[in-house]
């Protein structure tokens, strides 16, 4: 090993539905001009830390590529290879996609509604198999058997869609070495951290990813977590640095 390993965790910024407050999921929405530049400002702060990567892993919805490129254009490095999966997307949020929160609250009601989209083990209501929106009419997800593929995630469903890649690609990567770069969606990232910190469902309740900062993981020869950190501004600390936090507090959306 040349160099101690680390991983970076990125969510995406700002996209079009968020102009509309409408719950996205597996909907492929594109960033807004404000998206791109968090994540070109997400890469040059890592660049100006002294970052470099070896690979980026991210899902197959186009904001997590927009936010690639944005990012690796800022640290000079476009020809970076871009490793997609869909285990990576964002939690499918079933029949509660495409609609806001009143629409959402007055169909189904508030208290449900919070319990849904906050809680760990409750799904919302899922997408009929024939529902033109199911994935398994989405040509991006043609080679997955179908019966794989969500018609609605809880938190827990989404992190153990999730965890396989975690666990077969990206974990084995760096116990080799190798600095990888991970961007994906709020809740897909929040399982992620769960997962890393060991931490409980109660706790996952409280815990938010922002948008476009840098969560920063280094590991030891051993592959456990050395170390965490947000990298929130450009003139933070180098790579070389380790920072433990015992719990990740809460940090509000960007």
């Amino acid at each position: 090993m040349t160099h101690a390993p680390w991983v970076v965790l990125l969510r995406h910024g700002h996209s079009e539905w968020n102009l509309t407050d409408r719950f996205t999921g597996w909907t492929d929405i594109p960033l807004t001009e404000i998206g791109i530049d968090e994540a070109a400002e997400a890469g040059r702060r890592l660049a100006a830390a002294g970052f470099a990567f070896d690979a980026v892993h991210g899902s197959m919805l186009a904001r997590t590529r927009q936010t690639a490129v944005a990012v690796l254009t800022a640290m000079r490095a476009p020809d970076l290879p871009y490793h997609a999966t869909w285990r990576l997307n964002e939690r499918h949020y079933g029949a509660l996609q495409g609609l806001n929160k009143q629409e959402i609250f007055r169909t189904w009601g508030e208290e449900a509604s919070r319990r849904w989209w906050r809680g760990y083990v409750e799904p919302p209501p899922a997408l009929d198999w024939n529902d033109p929106r199911h994935p398994r009419f989405d040509p991006k997800y043609l080679g997955i058997d179908p019966a794989a593929l969500p018609a609605s995630e809880s938190l827990r469903d989404c992190q153990q869609r999730m965890l396989p890649y975690w666990r077969t690609v990206l974990l084995p990567a760096l116990r080799a070495g190798l600095r990888l770069l991970v961007i994906s969606h709020g809740n897909t990232l929040r399982g992620l951290v769960m997962e890393l910190e060991g931490l409980p469902a109660e706790a996952m309740e409280k815990v938010e990813i922002a948008s476009g900062v840098p969560l920063v993981y280094r590991f030891g020869p051993d592959g456990t977590v050395a170390g965490r950190a947000w990298l929130e501004t450009a003139a933070a600390q180098p790579p070389g640095w380790v920072r433990r936090i015992p719990d990740p507090a809460p940090v509000p959306r960007a």
